[in-house]
């Protein structure tokens, strides 16, 4: 070939290389800037149509929606004294001090003593758009309360937690990318044995993050999509997994290809043309599985649907484009110092995997019954895992402030203080509501909101609303509390002509179960209808798309029932958050196709030439290795999530990094091949492998 022709074949690659590298130089730093237009303000992400979503909207009105709580408490220094006769009214000047302050949104409320003499609790509204300065008006705040002598003091309340989310989320884009990128670099290094490879696929996954962000920023500084910190995290860790679980599908078929083909530019097209339509299909699946969660009427399900999607996207386009850009630019040097070798040559790994693939072949049923028992046997303790929602006290893994204050206020007043249930109604109706709202069991207070905000005072109405606090007995998280909140609600929707509507912290998490509940049986069965359909028109076949579904959603179920064993008796935990099996099945469900992708396009492309027994023997012993590195490599970069200190981040890390694992280990190698064995041709019914042996045979390894 001449240096021209040869020069002509890489413009093309050469193109798209500088084209990338114009995509990391200039979006790179959209990945540290996400954080400047996402919101942790958890009240947006309620439930859209939830009865304590309107009643959000309704205390507008009252200019409650611009008011974030903290609740102030003072404690004897020493355990169990009483507080001095002198800290009421030196609490009092305190709060005098902080009234009319430009960062609050109403008048603070006077400093009540508790039942036992012991505490002190007064409650500052602050302002919602704080920001940044939140941490500081606290710091002012805690400054001014400890003014009281022989106490001390506990920050509380919404604002309170706010701050630790913020604080628990401070640094995400560095310490989690930093280390999914360092995990997954360590895990290629020592898989493969080589020191340019693993930097390209790294380069190609921060590429595709940097453009994912790019268009994410751009979108929610529109107000197009909405981001939160847990959103954000879930991107980089999916796009980083996703991106390289393409590659790795690439470079291996790739290497393959190579050593058959001789030139590198044939062998990349080789190996895209055999590698693209799974990777597709896979990237589809994925894609379309998380667009589904649009369905859902959480506003933080809608939000990671289309978020999940374009970052799913992007990690397709570059390991399509960038990877075997710079793949043909480097050819065999992107293996050094490891040589390529082409499947089946005797390896080591491919060793391992001609043994399953063999023990697969001599004794499928006793495989399949002995791995389905056993997923069965763990799927058996998923009904146990509660998703409930996460109560205040294990939001954050190890101590936070917020949670600390809040125990201690609930020692010395009802445990619902600060987080009162919220009634609003029709003015004319006050008295019967505030009746009925009394009477119910588990309500400790009932108060009209007035016009200052202290009580005792005409209640404010407005537009003929009225609204209530009432303040519950046992902790606003509890289950005693979503008890007496359902009371609440039948006891005031009696009320002929008040049009009662009840919310708060309680309701919402009422609401949030509701919801999630019901997306739970809108959502699942969309997925499993859109992966079917993918499968189908990729395996032309009926019956294989069915046993891949299934055994993917056994092992979803065993994933949660190892969950359930695992939070209650490792972690702690006592319930799931509400979204936790959604996301858990989106992304195990969703990704374990992946490999079952991965893996039945190569047994099918290798029936065509061998048959279907040996296209499985084949397909297994060919993908197995390159199949479980990625399956390590996204559990790994998943389980990266757990350095965010939430327990929400870090029950979904454990659900999807488990399930991965045991997908690519167990159902992928063992369960998958040996069902498929057993059935033989039955197995690609209604085509059969007749339907596509019409082509004639190319070399065998080809």
């Amino acid at each position: 070939m001449s240096f021209a022709a040869r020069g002509a074949r890489l413009l093309i690659p050469l193109a798209l290389l500088v084209a990338w590298l114009g995509i990391g130089g200039l979006l790179g730093p959209y990945a540290g800037k996400l954080g400047e237009v996402a919101t942790n303000d958890q009240a947006a992400f309620l439930p859209r149509s939830a009865e304590s979503t309107r009643v959000i909207d309704a205390q507008k009105d009252f200019r409650q929606s611009d008011t974030l709580p903290l609740v102030v408490v003072w404690t004897a220094d020493r355990d169990g004294a009483a507080l001095p006769e002198s800290a009421r009214g030196q609490a009092s000047a305190a709060l005098a001090r902080l009234d009319g302050a430009p960062t609050l949104s109403g008048p603070v409320s006077p400093a009540l003593v508790s039942d036992d003499g012991r505490a002190l609790r007064a409650v500052v509204p602050l302002r919602t758009d704080l920001g940044d300065q939140l941490e500081t008006v606290l710091a002012d705040v805690r400054a001014d309360a400890r003014s009281v002598t022989g106490t001390s003091v506990h920050l509380a309340g919404p604002a309170a937690a706010q701050a630790d989310l913020k604080n628990a989320f401070s640094g995400i884009d560095g310490l989690l990318l930093g280390v999914a990128l360092a995990t997954v670099l360590v895990i290629l290094l020592l898989v493969y044995r080589s020191v340019l490879l693993p930097l390209l696929i790294i380069v190609a996954a921060v590429f595709a993050l940097a453009l994912a962000c790019a268009i994410v920023y751009a979108l929610a500084d529109r107000g197009i999509v909405r981001v939160d910190g847990q959103v954000q995290g879930i991107l980089s860790i999916l796009v980083i997994g996703a991106a390289t679980d393409y590659a790795l599908l690439l470079t291996a078929r790739f290497r393959e290809e190579l050593e058959t083909a001789g030139e590198r530019t044939a062998a990349m097209r080789a190996a895209l043309r055999r590698s693209a339509g799974p990777v597709l299909a896979s990237a589809a699946t994925v894609a379309l599985g998380l667009l589904a969660l649009l369905l859902s009427d959480l506003t933080n399900n809608r939000a990671l649907g289309p978020v999940g999607a374009i970052g799913i996207v992007c990690a397709v386009a570059a390991a399509l484009t960038f990877l075997p850009a710079a793949l043909v630019l480097l050819g065999r040097v992107a293996y050094w110092p490891a040589r390529p070798v082409p499947a089946g040559s005797g390896g080591s790994a491919h060793r391992m995997w001609r043994k399953v693939a063999d023990l697969v072949d001599r004794a499928p049923r006793r495989v399949w019954v002995l791995t389905l028992a056993a997923l069965l046997a763990c799927a058996a303790f998923a009904p146990a895992l509660v998703s409930r929602g996460v109560p205040l006290d294990e939001t954050f893994v190890g101590e936070a402030p917020s949670v600390a204050a809040q125990k201690t206020l609930g020692e010395h007043f009802p445990g619902g203080s600060g987080s009162p249930a919220v009634v609003i109604a029709d003015a004319g109706s006050l008295s019967a509501v505030t009746a009925a709202a009394g009477s119910v069991p588990g309500v400790s207070s009932v108060l009209p909101v007035t016009a200052d905000g202290r009580p005792g005072r005409t209640p404010l109405v407005v537009d003929g609303r009225v609204r209530l606090d009432v303040t519950l007995k046992d902790p606003a998280d509890g289950e005693a509390a979503e008890r007496t909140v359902a009371a609440l609600r039948h006891a005031v929707h009696q009320i002929e002509g008040a049009d009662a509507l009840v919310g708060g912290y309680t309701a919402q998490r009422i609401d949030t179960q509701r919801t999630a509940a019901t997306d739970r049986a809108l959502i699942v069965p969309v997925v499993l209808a859109i992966i079917l359909v993918i499968l189908t028109a990729l395996l032309r076949s009926l019956l294989m798309p069915l046993i891949l579904v299934a055994t993917v959603a056994l092992n979803f179920f065993a994933t949660l029932g190892i969950a359930y064993l695992v939070f209650t008796h490792v972690f702690g935990f006592t319930a799931v958050d509400a979204s936790v099996p959604l996301y858990g099945f989106v992304f195990l469900v969703a990704l374990g196709v992946d490999y079952n992708i991965f893996l039945m396009s190569r047994v099918r492309e290798e029936s065509v030439r061998h048959g279907v027994r040996e296209g499985l023997r084949r397909g297994l012993t060919a993908t197995g290795g390159v199949i479980t590195s990625a399956g390590v490599v996204l559990a790994a970069t998943f389980a990266a999530l757990g350095v965010i200190p939430l327990a929400f981040l870090i029950q979904i890390a454990f659900i999807v990094a488990f399930g991965v694992l045991l997908d690519t280990l167990v159902v992928r190698s063992l369960l998958v091949p040996a069902l498929v064995r057993e059935l033989g041709n039955r197995a690609w019914w209604p085509g059969g492998p007749e339907s596509f042996r019409g082509r004639p045979r190319t070399p065998a390894g080809r």
